[in-house]
């Protein structure tokens, strides 16, 4: 009931609405209009009230809830059930505990993570109502061995969400998007599976909207930035949570219903930090030098050695990392 008069709140935002009219159309007393206003109000939202002209809604807290985000959300299914918490260990590890019992496209949202993280254990900040913690529940009917090429689609989806906003940004492959040579987004797909079976898909992403530069540690502090550190300004995360959404079910959905990539691989390369330069190539303790020299197809990164034999790696394979910095 809450969430229908917060809707009638927002339909009518530049009027008055009077109690009389809420309890009508919702067939609730005027009583527990005001009792629910009042909870409204202790959420964060400033909401007027005024004798004989009722309520009207003057602002919305920034709290990445489904009625702050709706009205710019395009999407059939993807965030269209998101479980909004205050503060979670992780979101990828909440969405795991859910999956089973969820539709897909559900996302889980936190406003921090004690516990963040990133690929191979990292630690990832995550403080409190600054940045974009989430995860998306996806149950893609694909062989595992497919499940790699998500993480590019999630990775393009938040390049073309930034493109959005007027920000541009580049996409280190396979999963993290970096401005001025520091990563602001890192995505961790993770998944559950029986034989060739996929039960679910988690893909976490973490995006650093409005840090500042002491939110970070001093081993971040030369890796990684904010939009707000780049722009100078604070980023609407509502509407930027909506447009990562959407885009990620455009490019989703081709893939799911026909395999069809390309659109992800068109922006992975055009956007690629990587192609063309020297890099090191990380697999456990092992490591090379080579050139990247462009994305295949199927979202593999394309290596040439020094020796002139070429390789094919795949998202999860390896981490990629410049040769003196991060990249």
């Amino acid at each position: 009931m809450r969430r229908n008069i917060l809707l009638m709140l927002k339909k009518h935002r530049d009027e008055f609405i009077s109690g009389e009219r809420i309890s009508q159309e919702l067939g609730i007393s005027r009583t527990a209009v005001w009792k629910h206003i009042n909870i409204l109000r202790e959420e964060g939202y400033e909401i007027e009230s005024m004798p004989k002209n009722g309520y009207k809604l003057v602002s919305s807290p920034d709290i990445l809830i489904l009625e702050e985000i709706e009205e710019y959300l395009t999407t059939n299914f993807i965030g269209r059930n998101i479980y909004y918490f205050d503060s979670l260990d992780s979101t990828n590890t909440k969405a795991k505990e859910m999956a089973m019992d969820e539709e897909e496209g559900t996302v889980v949202v936190a406003e921090e993570q004690i516990k963040g993280k990133g690929r191979l254990g990292r630690n990832w900040v995550s403080p409190k109502g600054k940045g974009i913690w989430m995860s998306i529940i996806l149950k893609p009917n694909m062989l595992p061995s497919e499940v790699a090429k998500l993480t590019l689609i999630g990775a393009a989806a938040v390049n073309k969400a930034l493109e959005e906003m007027g920000i541009i940004s580049y996409i280190k492959w396979p999963n993290d998007i970096v401005i001025q040579g520091k990563k602001v987004c890192g995505i961790l797909t993770e998944m559950s599976c029986e034989l060739n079976i996929i039960n679910y898909v988690i893909m976490g992403i973490g995006i650093n909207v409005n840090l500042l530069k002491e939110d970070f540690s001093q081993e971040l502090v030369d890796k990684a930035t904010s939009l707000k550190e780049i722009t100078g300004r604070d980023l609407d995360r509502k509407r930027l949570l909506a447009s990562v959404l959407n885009h990620f079910e455009n490019l989703y959905l081709p893939f799911k219903q026909r395999g069809d990539i390309s659109a992800t691989i068109d922006i992975s390369r055009g956007k690629s930090l990587l192609i063309g330069k020297e890099i090191r190539i990380l697999r456990g303790n092992d490591e090379k030098i080579g050139r990247a020299l462009d994305i295949d197809e199927q979202g593999g990164l394309i290596i040439e050695y020094k020796d002139g034999t070429r390789e094919h790696i795949f998202s999860g394979e390896v981490s990629i990392r410049g040769l003196r910095e991060y990249i």
